[in-house]
Order: structure tokens, then C-alpha cells, then sequence
């Protein structure tokens, strides 16, 4: 099992996923694959679509082993959820 470690920052590491997404993928992936993630290589851009998280990052790294993965729920502000999404009842 291949150990893979960060080379950047956490801030620098969502500032190079989020400026690959909003200036390169996004208009290639959003049309048809709302829900899905996506995968980027923060260093080239690459990137890869899927429906799971796992099945997402082992494409990428099929096709760069080295890549440092951002990862983007498309049409979402997270990936995931934690937590309850409202204790209160309606009404």
C-alpha cells in the first residue's frame, strides 16, 4: 500500500483545487453529472469523475500516481454532510 503525503499547506491545497475547479473543469463537468465528484490534481489539473469518492481518487491515481487530490461534490458546497441536517420539527 502506497503511503501518500500532502506537499502543501491545507489552505494551499483548497486555494489550487478550488482556482482548477471554478477556472478549468467546472464548465467541462457541471452539464449532466450534478451530485458526482470529482477529483483534481491540484499540480496539473487533471482531473476525474465519478459517482464515489474511492472509485474517483483510484482513477486519478491509476493516471498519476503522484497527484495530491482535491476533491468536489459537483453542484455542491461539500462533499459531505455531518450531522443531522435540522434537530428542530417543522412547524
Amino acid at each position: 500500500m502506497t503511503v501518500r503525503q500532502p506537499r502543501y499547506s491545507k489552505e494551499e491545497f483548497a486555494r489550487r483545487g478550488d482556482h482548477w475547479y471554478e477556472t478549468q473543469i467546472r464548465q467541462q463537468v457541471e452539464a449532466g453529472n450534478q451530485g458526482k465528484i470529482v477529483a483534481i490534481d491540484i499540480e496539473t489539473g487533471a482531473f476525474e469523475v465519478a459517482d464515489e469518492i474511492l472509485d474517483v481518487s483510484d482513477r486519478l491515481f491509476k493516471r498519476i500516481p503522484e497527484a495530491q487530490p482535491w476533491i468536489v461534490r459537483i453542484g455542491h458546497r461539500a462533499v459531505d454532510r455531518f450531522g443531522a441536517r435540522s434537530l428542530r420539527k417543522p412547524g
